[in-house]
């Protein structure tokens, strides 16, 4: 008993054969555990990566963002008690960053001046602007030598000298003081080499005379350029930063100039280039609204917006559930075929039906025209490429709502429409009073959505129409077949005077606050439909 006692009890405290115990547990390390070090040491090793440009650029902010987003995966993922969080810390994270995080943004944006001209910081501007050299002031001059590495072949450079006798190599990078023992001369004391740069002789600088006209070398006090073959002068900046004042002053013409919503002015109106970003308040909402420049067109655009996209809406939904309905009768033969063809349209990429429609638009090529004998000029036309994009948007939309009115007539119960029929209704009472109140229920919050989708359908306009043809008079780039967000996008990247996404932004804010609102109003009236359910 005894032994046997002892042998179940060494059983149970884990003893091997061999006679060693193993009092504590043997570490387990399954493959689970294995993928789950890999993914953190690759998000890990991603958010080193990220944070070296955050440092170089001092983006402090998103430097602290980022950390603590990777600590916050870190501790989620490694920790026994998260277990929730570890399938919702994905979805959050990715939600952030490519719907929250865009939408901030471009909030952000449509309250600065954000375009050309507008890009940079004010330190940014301030370097390149104090780099002008002067039109009017020389400063110290110098003897040169044009060389260049590579035998001659490669970037060139200046071998300088002074009135002193200090001897310099200028390249594009800045100047740099020569040791004398590291230099080649020749018997009239000429520089002939200097570590990987040979002399040019006057021929080959002739050779070389375009790249001579436009090569700077910066210095501290100004530019240095090249005057002749064998001459080179120090060009001072022009322009003089007082930081105190936050003014520049014009060693030219002794003009000072101010700041005036992130850009320098001189005294008679004019602006230097390049400015910076500054925070302009509500003044690109204000030029929506006021300037006769952005309004008149904005006003045409949204009308012929809401039209385009009630249009489709209707279209679409009358096309797609007259088709459900034909397909559903129970006798058909070929029901699937049919419905398997009508859905073509839907599953083929919307880009690529768009430009095989502009080909058959087309007014000397175009298959529609050929099939009619006509010479109708669809897209140059302002009426006819409305009515086109139309066409063509019902054409990619139909079959949506066939799919969606399909589903729904196969889910309304056959008895009320046999009591329905019972009672005497017509088929047209029937659908008018039962198929069609029990459809929308379904429906309508479909028709919403795709109110809101066609609201902002740029790739039907662009592709199609390009926006055009463009509005006689019009100050910005506006077309008659364009719409909000097609209007933006020509307004922010196409505009003759350069780009201006902080007016851009403030457009797209107008437009999420319509459909927002429009979709707010349609749903509260869809309430009604609930008690249908």
């Amino acid at each position: 008993m005894t032994e046997t006692g002892q042998e179940a009890d060494t059983g149970s405290t884990g003893t091997s054969d061999d006679g060693r115990g193993s009092r504590f547990p043997r570490p387990s390390f399954t493959v689970g555990l294995g993928l789950k070090l890999l993914f953190l040491g690759i998000v890990n090793a991603i958010a080193v990566w990220g944070a070296v440009p955050l440092i170089e650029a001092n983006e402090w902010v998103a430097l602290a963002i980022l950390i603590l987003a990777t600590a916050a995966i870190d501790y989620v993922y490694l920790s026994k008690r998260t277990l929730p969080l570890k399938y919702l810390v994905p979805g959050t994270l990715f939600m952030l960053v490519f719907q929250v995080y865009p939408v901030l943004y471009s909030v952000n944006i449509s309250f600065t001046n954000y375009g050309t001209g507008h890009v940079l910081t004010q330190e940014q501007a301030l370097d390149q602007i104090s780099r002008v050299p002067s039109t009017t002031e020389t400063g110290e001059r110098f003897q040169m030598r044009v060389m260049a590495t590579d035998g001659g072949a490669g970037d060139l450079g200046l071998f300088l000298t002074n009135d002193a006798g200090d001897q310099f190599l200028g390249t594009g990078d800045g100047i740099i003081a020569v040791d004398v023992e590291d230099a080649e001369f020749d018997e009239n004391g000429l520089a002939v080499a200097y570590e990987d740069y040979v002399w040019l002789n006057l021929r080959q600088s002739q050779d070389r005379q375009d790249e001579l006209v436009d090569y700077e070398v910066p210095t501290d006090t100004g530019v240095i350029t090249v005057q002749t073959f064998t001459a080179a002068v120090i060009q001072p900046f022009r322009y003089q930063y007082d930081a105190a004042a936050d003014t520049l002053l014009d060693v030219d013409t002794g003009e000072l100039l101010t700041p005036v919503e992130g850009i320098y002015v001189r005294p008679t109106g004019e602006q230097i280039t390049p400015g910076w970003r500054v925070y302009v308040g509500f003044d690109n909402f204000t030029d929506v609204m006021t300037s006769e420049a952005i309004r008149g067109p904005f006003i045409r655009v949204f009308i012929w917006n809401f039209i385009f996209a009630a249009g489709s809406v209707f279209l679409t939904f009358v096309v797609g559930l007259g088709l459900a309905l034909a397909l559903n009768h129970p006798t058909l033969r070929g029901r699937r075929v049919y419905r398997s063809l009508l859905i073509f349209p839907y599953a083929l990429p919307s880009f690529m039906t768009v430009l095989v429609w502009a080909g058959m638009f087309n007014q000397d090529y175009g298959v529609i025209n050929d099939v009619f004998r006509s010479s109708i000029d669809w897209l140059r036309d302002p009426w006819l490429a409305k009515i086109a994009i139309l066409i063509v948007n019902t054409w990619l939309g139909f079959a949506y709502f066939f799919l969606v009115a399909t589903g729904a007539l196969q889910a309304i119960p056959g008895e009320l429409k046999e009591a329905a029929s019972v009672d005497g209704a017509t088929p047209w009472q029937g659908f008018r009073g039962v198929t069609f109140p029990l459809l929308m229920v379904a429906v309508a919050p479909l028709l919403i959505s795709s109110f809101a989708f066609n609201f902002n359908n740029f790739n039907v306009v662009y592709l199609l129409t390009g926006g055009g043809p463009p509005i006689i008079g019009a100050q910005t780039p506006a077309g008659h077949t364009d719409i909000l967000i097609s209007y933006t996008y020509r307004l922010a990247l196409e505009s003759g005077s350069g780009t201006n996404f902080g007016l851009a932004s403030a457009i797209s804010i107008v437009i999420f606050l319509i459909v927002a609102t429009i979709s707010a109003i349609a749903f509260r009236r869809t309430r009604a439909l609930e008690e249908l359910a």
